[in-house]
């Protein structure tokens, strides 16, 4: 690892400095909100709402419509990305107040310099940046399985009365006895 000395010599202590200009590390665009208390409310995620509270430090998600399995998979799958990251305690995950909601606590930073809810809501961009090729594709299946179903092409589908007639069709054979175990062979009504 090199190690970068300045040495400013009197000829430069006395020349006029120019104050430098911080940049951004790094941009992210989200559709986010601040709420009245200063609450940085994030509505990118498909199926989670995500609430990063300064004030508390924690970042809590709630689902958008629906509570399904496939959304605690999604705030699981989050707090996990936030582990990793080490922008949240794992000791504090858990379930909210609120039906559904699960919570944790964001870790203090050792560094002065470091903004932990700056971390939080960069990491938590890069989570959905990560997520939304997935959700794409999704929308995208859902989409063409309703096209299928809806308009159909030429080779999934028959004109009425093209469909010839014949005297057994089907997975239901006419004189099998069904029961809750499944088709009998061994009781056959006979015609």
């Amino acid at each position: 690892m090199a190690i970068n000395i300045d040495i400013n010599t009197p000829a430069d202590a006395a020349a006029p400095q120019e104050e430098e200009v911080k940049k951004p590390q790094d941009s992210i665009k989200l559709n986010a909100r601040k709420s009245l208390d200063g609450n940085i409310m994030i509505f990118d995620h498909e199926d989670m709402d995500i609430v990063v509270m300064p004030s508390k430090k924690k970042v809590i998600t709630f689902p958008k419509d629906l509570m399904e399995d496939k959304v605690y998979a999604s705030q699981d799958r989050l707090f996990y990305f936030l582990r990793k990251k080490g922008i949240v305690d794992p000791e504090t995950v858990h379930a909210g107040s609120v039906y559904g909601s699960i919570e944790g606590a964001i870790v203090e930073p050792i560094d002065e310099g470091v903004n932990n809810i700056q971390a939080a809501v960069r990491s938590i961009g890069k989570f959905i940046q990560e997520e939304r090729p997935y959700f794409n594709t999704y929308n995208n299946y859902e989409e063409d399985y309703e096209e299928r179903l809806t308009e159909p092409d030429d080779r999934e589908s028959t004109e009425l009365g093209e469909v010839p007639h014949e005297a057994e069709k089907g997975s239901l054979r006419p004189g099998y006895v069904r029961g809750p175990f499944g088709m009998s062979t061994f009781y056959r009504y006979e015609e």
